[in-house]
């Protein structure tokens, strides 16, 4: 179990910000903790090392800088897709399932996610696009939330990391609160919080 979170917009904060949303998360990922912030774009992840514990440190970013990942859960399939993406010219430095998900974003864009088999959520900033995306398995085994206010799209694996951040708007959601009493739980995509919801899962 990792922790993931960030942001895109030009309100989304400085380096102090981040790690506020990262010591939210420590909990989920005691071995490692990394950040990267360039421009407008803020990424970071609190990791539990499962694969390749010494080089498959996170953020990675692709050999020429343009593509930055924050990654967590776990792609089953990864060992065939390396030897598909070795196959068609892509070298890997490290044994982990977060570089070939990195390669397999350079290879076939968004559309990679229709080749991965696992529990995931991830978040990559493509510099060379300008845009973030983000996206969770098909079943939503991993959490993703985030909270959009026009200016600046923020995202954490949980709810609390994105208030730690002080920038996000607290007020309640009916929707939310309602599903919580009725059912002991929010329906997703809400949550208690109307600018907060969670991210669909793929498919």
């Amino acid at each position: 179990m990792c922790g993931i979170a960030g942001w895109v917009g030009a309100a989304g904060g400085g380096r102090e910000v981040l790690d506020g949303m990262l010591r939210a998360l420590e909990h989920r990922g005691p071995d490692d903790t990394g950040r990267a912030l360039a421009g407008e774009a803020a990424l970071g992840m609190t990791r539990l090392s499962i694969i390749d514990l010494v080089t498959g440190g996170q953020p990675m970013t692709s050999a020429d800088g343009t593509a930055t990942l924050v990654f967590n859960g776990e792609i089953y399939n990864f060992r065939d897709l390396r030897g598909e993406l070795d196959g068609r010219g892509r070298r890997f430095a490290t044994r982990s399932d977060t570089e070939v998900l990195l390669r397999a974003w350079e290879e076939w864009g968004e559309a990679c996610v229709d080749r991965l088999r696992g529990m995931f959520a991830f978040a990559i900033w493509d510099q060379t696009l300008g845009w973030l995306f983000l996206a969770r398995d098909p079943l939503g085994i991993k959490p993703l939330y985030y909270a959009d206010d026009g200016r600046t799209l923020r995202f954490a694996s949980q709810v609390k990391a994105l208030l730690a951040g002080r920038t996000v708007d607290t007020a309640r959601d009916p929707a939310g609160l309602a599903g919580f009493y009725l059912w002991g739980s929010v329906p997703e995509p809400f949550t208690l919080y109307s600018r907060v919801r969670s991210l669909p899962a793929t498919g």
